[in-house]
Parts: C-alpha cells; structure tokens; sequence
C-alpha cells in the first residue's frame, strides 16, 4: 500500500507542477458545454432536454483528450521501462497511475457538473444525479481508457487510436448515466442505475489494471 499511495503522491505532484495538462482537460469541458446554447438554441426547454447527453460526452471527451499523457511522460523518459523490471508490483503501480488521473480530471468534472447542469437548466434532483452518475462513471473512464493507453503508449500520435479502441468500452456507461440523469430530472428513482454504474466500476477496478499493465508490457516489448 506504501507503494499505491507512493505513486499517487508523485503523479499529483507531476501534475500540479504542469497546470497546463491539469487544466486543458478541464478548459475543454466547459468550452464544449458553453457552445452548445450558441449553436443549437438558448431556450429552457431544449437545454434541459439535451443536457444530461452533452454534460456526458463532454466528460468522455475531455477524458480521451487526457488519456495519452497517462504513460507517455515515464515512457519518454524511460522510466516506465524501469519500473517494468523492478521488483515492485507493477500492478500497483498502475493503479497507481490510473488513481491519479482521475484525481485530477475525472473528480474536478464531476464537482463542477452541477454549475454546469445549472447553466442549462437543469432541475436540483437531475444535477445531483449528474453528479452521483459522474462520480461513479469517472473512474470507469479513466481503468478503460488505462488499457488503450497502455496499448498505444509506444506510438507517436496514439490520441486517435485510443479513441477507436475504447470508445466502444465507453458506450454501456454513457448509456446507463445518461438514462440516470433523465431519471433523476422527472424525480424518478435511479437506484438502478447507480447499482449498474457501480457493478461496471467493481469489475473495471478487477480487470482494467491487468489488461492496461499487460498492454504497457506489449508496447515495450516493440
């Protein structure tokens, strides 16, 4: 556990010395919320009807957009390498990594969410279920998005291709979060909901770090 908790002390300190990877993410998904009252309509009723999809995609864009820094900083510097034949649990070290991350995007998304369902009229119930649905949906986000990460980390311009590999992954949460926001904008329970964002969550948090540690080793190996 000291070396969980180890390399999620170095990645946030990587992190907050770099504001710029820490805040572009972050710029992007209020910039794609805000245009939308510009280029489709102003009024209430279309806002509300389409916030929960916007919010949503917006944080599975600005997830992918974060995706390709997660290795690529160790791996130019050769570190990730290193750390591939230590002795320590490489496992954890992924973990590690992909805790991080959604530290520093996936959690100040879901804080601000309810600003942002605010700005396009969305209710009190359907914001706080906004943010319970990011809150969960999240870290998903960010064990799926590990694995193409991983697999794609020794490439120069990987950004599209992990798109197209998780992209895929991605579509059952948005799906069940989107349901989940509409749900709690009529004041209808959302407890399934919830129920299935946490049982994709548990089994992500079960196979996401393998699969992304084994795709790490892939790259490396070429």
């Amino acid at each position: 556990m000291s070396l969980f908790f180890g390399v999620i002390k170095r990645e946030l300190l990587i992190a907050y010395r770099n504001p710029a990877d820490l805040l572009n993410p972050l710029i992007f998904f209020v910039i794609v919320i805000s245009l939308f009252p510009l280029g489709i309509s102003p009024t209430e009723k279309v806002l509300s009807q389409i916030a929960p999809g916007v919010i949503w995609v917006a944080a599975l864009l600005s997830t992918l957009l974060s995706m390709d820094i997660l290795f690529r900083s160790d791996y130019d510097d050769g570190s990730l390498e290193q750390m591939t034949l230590s002795r320590e649990p490489f496992l954890f070290l992924i973990l590690g990594k992909i805790v991080s991350h959604w530290l520093v995007t996936g959690l100040p998304l879901a804080l601000l969410s309810p600003l942002l369902a605010l700005m396009l009229f969305m209710n009190e119930a359907g914001a706080w279920a906004l943010f319970f649905s990011l809150l969960l949906g999240t870290p998903i986000l960010s064990l799926l998005g590990a694995i193409g990460a991983g697999l794609t980390v020794g490439l120069r311009k990987g950004g599209l291709l992990i798109a197209v590999l998780i992209l895929p992954l991605f579509v059952p949460v948005l799906i069940i979060a989107t349901a989940m926001v509409q749900a709690g904008m009529q004041s209808v329970d959302y407890t399934g909901h919830m129920l299935w964002l946490g049982a994709i969550l548990a089994a992500s948090i079960g196979f996401a770090p393998i699969a992304a540690s084994m795709g790490v080793r892939i790259s490396l190996s070429h």
